[in-house]
């Protein structure tokens, strides 16, 4: 039987890939190991490796297709003494996932820490009897099953909702089908569903949009897969936490002459170059993530059944790249000096700009900061990521005066506004992990002992 080589996951959130480039072509022998694609996520480029061996018997999804859903079939290996002819039917999307991302402990630009493998695949159990009959589906919910299990199903009244699919993630496949028909499973009487609940509609349709300008005064320039996770995130952000905000201003200049000093005496390497080159950012990072860790209860990730306290501090930072932003996270960002953040931020800056980070990389982390400062923003408030209940907004350093011992003077602030999840950081919480933060700041050698 031939078998199928399907759409992997390579992030736990993926739900569809843009299958970017073949490396194989019909008719090439591969080996388990040897890259045959590159998938587009949202946020990354990778390499897929064959985890099976045989010729690549048909090609199903070309190259530079968008919005491939994960598990579906993308191409077909035939095995010893197999032809084509033996891709008579569209094979079932059994759950032998011959396709993965490589380690990521196996490429060399990815740090050592974490693990951006794709889940290894299990081989799927043949069945010994019939599938029993699953409980009805609810009305309006949608059934998972092969293009070819409709079809069988169709031909021979057989309703999909009465039969337990062995698939992935249940999905109803060829096999289960033919094995309720073989076990005698009665055709069920057909429920008409019920209709699901209209989703509101928009404010303004683009249909209504578009009238409103004379055409051919603009072009249309589709949204990539980057900007639709983007759009579809936020807008569930906005809609599902109850976002409040805390404002702060903070005094740098004794920072700003600590930094100095420190790169100041940055020693050089063979080349000439100093060894790191620590900016404002990074002291932010650095004392956000030591923030967390004086006030643990704000170090937290709402979810329905319990809270999450985290005991590490691992700290986003929104990064700027064409096309939208991505955020790797800084890992146990309380724990290391400001140099190793530095040079860490810097890589990942360059890596995020070609699209080369890794799943790990990026996601997760409890909590971000996104610094518009250098573009000369004052003051904003930034929308959380999930599932982080905290995010730093960060403006620009400014000569202001200020009032000290009733006398007026000059000294440089910078004004940071906290966004916070209601539902797991409360108003005086967040009051408390500002005021930490405030106090890393302006006190920084307190945060580096």
């Amino acid at each position: 039987m031939p078998t199928p080589i399907l759409m992997p996951a390579l992030s736990p959130t993926m739900e569809k890939g843009k299958l970017s480039k073949w490396l194989v072509k019909e008719g090439d022998e591969v080996r388990s190991g040897d890259v045959i694609a590159e998938i587009e996520t949202d946020k990354a480029t990778m390499e897929v490796e064959a985890v099976d061996e045989g010729l690549v018997g048909k090609i199903m999804v070309p190259e530079g297709t968008d919005d491939v859903p994960v598990n579906e079939t993308i191409a077909v290996l035939l095995g010893d003494g197999e032809d084509a002819s033996a891709i008579a039917e569209t094979p079932p999307a059994a759950p032998v996932i011959a396709a993965s991302a490589p380690p990521a402990q196996e490429r060399p630009s990815a740090p050592a820490a974490g693990n951006g493998a794709a889940a290894q695949p299990l081989p799927a159990p043949a069945p010994t009897s019939p599938p029993q009959s699953a409980p009805a589906t609810p009305a309006g919910e949608r059934i998972f099953a092969s293009p070819l299990a409709r079809r069988i199903a169709a031909q021979n009244s057989i309703e999909l909702s009465v039969i337990s699919g062995s698939g992935p993630h249940g999905r109803i496949v060829k096999r289960d089908v033919e094995a309720a028909i073989a076990g005698g499973t009665a055709a069920a009487p057909r429920v008409e569903p019920t209709a699901p609940p209209a989703a509101p509609a928009p404010a303004i349709s683009d249909e209504a949009v578009l009238k409103l300008f004379e055409e051919g005064s603009y072009e249309i320039v589709p949204h990539d897969s980057m900007r639709k996770v983007i759009a579809k995130r936020l807008t569930q952000a906005k809609s599902t936490i109850p976002h409040f905000y805390l404002s702060a201003d903070c005094e740098l200049d004794e920072l700003l002459a600590l930094r100095v000093k420190l790169n100041g005496n940055a020693p050089k390497g063979a080349d000439g170059k100093p060894a790191y080159k620590i900016s404002v950012n990074d002291f932010v990072i650095k004392a956000l993530a030591v923030a967390l860790q004086r006030v643990p209860d704000a170090n937290v990730t709402w979810t329905e059944e319990g809270m999450l306290v985290h005991k590490t501090s691992d700290v986003g930072v929104a990064v700027a790249i064409p096309g939208g932003l991505i955020t790797p996270v800084v890992r146990e960002a309380h724990s290391k000096g400001l140099s190793v953040i530095a040079n860490e931020m810097k890589d990942f800056a360059a890596r995020a700009r070609e699209r080369k980070l890794l799943p790990h990389e990026y996601q997760g982390g409890t909590t971000a900061v996104s610094n518009l400062g250098m573009f000369g923003i004052n003051n904003f408030s930034a929308v959380i990521n999930p599932p982080h209940a905290t995010i730093l907004a960060v403006g620009a350093g400014q000569k202001r005066p200020v009032v000290l011992d009733d006398e007026i003077s000059i000294r440089t602030i910078m004004t940071v506004t906290l966004s916070t999840d209601h539902r797991a950081v409360d108003g005086a919480l967040g009051a408390e992990l500002l005021g930490a933060f405030k106090n890393c700041i302006e006190e920084p050698a307190m945060m580096l002992v």
